[in-house]
């Protein structure tokens, strides 16, 4: 993935950004980059299947959540794109046909990436505290891990790392267990 673009930006300009770029505003600042790369989006895809069956359709799980794909979240003057964000049925109990939300979401996770995780670890996780969400996980496909983060006050708690090819019930989801070794690119395709 390309490394993103920043400059001061508008709504206008993230709608007139190609299908292929992803623009974010944050404070005043415009970010644009491209699509993520496989590793990226086999993680965030694996992760849409495991717990959008368990927590959004109720297959093998609970229920009760609704998850998305990519939601451009228009929170106060802040417009992030997070990999994935779910949100309490009794909160959020359907999606609205606005291009856009402006509930925040009770979980997101950021799937990092070289290019990304800087602006996810400093720029975008403040606004997730100062908007509330209560759990963050920041996913990274290369080093294998999964960073779980939880509100607790103004300010997020790291409340654990699990990694490699563990089996893991993380919170808010731990009425399942996730295989994160399903996340990451296969060993076949590090060695070639």
């Amino acid at each position: 993935m390309a490394a993103p673009v920043r400059r001061p930006g508008s709504y206008e300009d993230i709608l007139a950004l190609p299908e292929h770029l992803v623009g974010e505003l944050i404070d005043g600042e415009l970010f644009v980059q491209s699509r993520p790369a496989g590793p990226h989006t086999e993680a965030a895809s694996v992760l849409t299947m495991d717990l959008g069956s368990a927590f959004h359709r109720g297959r093998g799980g609970p229920g009760g959540w609704i998850f998305l794909d990519e939601p451009e979240l228009h929170l106060r003057h802040d417009i992030l794109v997070p990999d994935l964000a779910a949100w309490r049925r009794e909160r959020l109990p359907e999606v609205p046909s606005t291009a856009f939300l402006t509930l925040a979401p009770d979980w997101v996770c950021e799937v990092l990436s070289p290019s990304t995780a800087r602006k996810d670890r400093q720029r975008k996780i403040p606004i997730y505290a100062r908007e509330q969400v209560r759990h963050v996980w920041l996913v990274d496909p290369v080093a294998r891990f999964v960073e779980v983060l939880r509100l607790e006050g103004p300010s997020y708690l790291h409340a654990a790392v699990f990694g490699e090819e563990e089996r893991a019930r993380i919170e808010p989801f731990d009425a399942i267990e996730l295989e994160l070794g399903a996340l990451w690119p296969n060993a076949k395709d590090d060695a070639g």
